[in-house]
């Protein structure tokens, strides 16, 4: 009888053990999942960012600089290795883009343009699915670092080689509280 025990806790233990670990390997499943949505969407942005920039040339040809560091973030973006580069040329991609609409502010005729004005809303709709997918992927790093960081996870995630991932955070500079002013321009 008492070996019945023993045998039937031995195998409590066992699928206990095999739940933890499939937890821990499903939660790291969404958060790779995740990054690639993340991944999907800045592709898209990407292959609408040339398209944008080739409109606002024929209307601003002279703003190099701008077109310039639009070129910088794609080409970062396209080789990006890491979650953290990806993250970086994100935010460089961001940065640039807005500098391009505020061009666009300067020349009411690029703001009429069909084409700008297409391209304009379809980056818009990418821009909230790529806030979306990275709120998933933050909730998705924040379950897996929960479970492989409290107990019972912290005993199978060390020898399972797993480590805390880490969070997708916005840049000091775009926190910033934006100006806005309703006075007379100038």
């Amino acid at each position: 009888m008492s070996t019945l025990i023993i045998l039937a806790v031995l195998a409590a233990l066992v699928l206990y053990a095999i739940n933890v670990y499939n937890r821990i390997i499903t939660l790291e499943n969404r958060y790779q999942n995740a990054w690639s949505q993340i991944d999907v969407q800045m592709k898209r942005r990407n292959d609408v960012v040339p398209n944008l920039v080739e409109t606002v040339k024929g209307y601003a040809s002279h703003e190099r600089e701008v077109f310039d560091n639009v070129g910088k973030a794609r080409a970062a973006m396209t080789q990006a290795k890491s979650v953290d580069e990806s993250a970086d040329a994100a935010n460089m991609m961001t940065q640039a883009l807005g500098r391009l609409f505020a061009i666009s502010e300067a020349y009411p005729d690029l703001k009429a343009n069909q084409n700008f004005l297409m391209l304009q809303e379809e980056l818009a709709g990418i821009e909230n699915k790529i806030a979306y997918a990275r709120q998933f992927f933050n909730d998705a790093v924040l379950q897996f670092n929960t479970v492989i960081t409290t107990v019972p996870g912290t005993f199978f995630a060390g020898p399972m080689g797993k480590t805390k991932h880490v969070y997708l955070e916005v840049p000091e500079e775009e926190k910033a509280v934006p100006q806005v002013s309703f006075g007379a321009q100038a």
